[in-house]
């Protein structure tokens, strides 16, 4: 991705949530599909896997149904622009989700939070560090229904016995996690040495205003 326009993580997300609220309680179907078209066009620009975005449209076609269908058979008042309605804001919802996970790493994200924002290091760095744990998580599970097998038990990933163990692992490994951090002098409340602040990207400012700016003109003048 890189060489390719690409927003601060912690600016586009400040951009996300703040369309999602608007798009929450004003009823404008252009809105949506604005904010659908816009979104599909940047991760275009980004060049994301074209099977991801797929994906993500594909997994929505049940949902979209099930919201289509719902508001058109038991739907109250105007069934036809309500069904429309929330069928486009469930899909404008998915693009905007898709801007932050598919544009960004959570490492990326989180870190860019704390300089931008000033987002606790405690916070920043527990996160980080729970994610890291994620691939021995799955090892552990792996592992003790392994071991129940040998036993003729078999946990199903839906078998509350399975994550009782897992959380019982992970409680040992949070202590371990605990102490190396305090020995690479993490101190939870206490100042680290931060890198240079970087200046903010004015460019970057002035494009997510002027498509905010553009959006509330859309919701403005077409409301449902």
């Amino acid at each position: 991705m890189a060489g390719h326009f690409k927003f601060e993580p912690a600016l586009l997300l400040s951009t996300v949530l703040l369309a999602s609220i608007e798009i929450s309680f004003v009823r404008s179907i252009p809105g949506n599909l604005f904010l659908v078209l816009i979104g599909l066009f940047y991760l275009f620009l980004n060049q994301i896997n074209y099977r991801k975005i797929g994906l993500l449209l594909l997994i929505s076609i049940p949902l979209a149904f099930g919201t289509w269908t719902s508001f058109w058979f038991f739907g109250t008042g105007d069934h036809l622009t309500n069904a429309r309605l929330y069928t486009s804001r469930l899909y404008a919802y998915l693009i905007l989700g898709g801007l932050v996970t598919l544009t960004s790493t959570p490492r990326d994200l989180l870190i860019n939070l704390h300089a931008r924002f000033k987002l606790s290091n405690t916070f920043v760095y527990g996160i980080l560090a729970a994610l890291n744990l994620l691939d021995q998580v799955k090892q552990q599970i792996k592992t003790i229904q392994y071991a129940a097998k040998l036993r003729g038990i078999k946990y199903h990933l839906w078998s509350p016995q399975l994550y009782f163990k897992t959380i019982l692992s992970a409680n040992y490994w949070a202590t371990d996690l605990t102490n190396a951090m305090h020995s690479h002098g993490f101190s939870e409340g206490q100042s680290r040495t931060e890198a240079l602040p970087m200046p903010w990207p004015i460019v970057q400012i002035i494009i997510l205003i002027l498509i905010l700016v553009l959006f509330n003109g859309i919701l403005w003048f077409c409301k449902n």
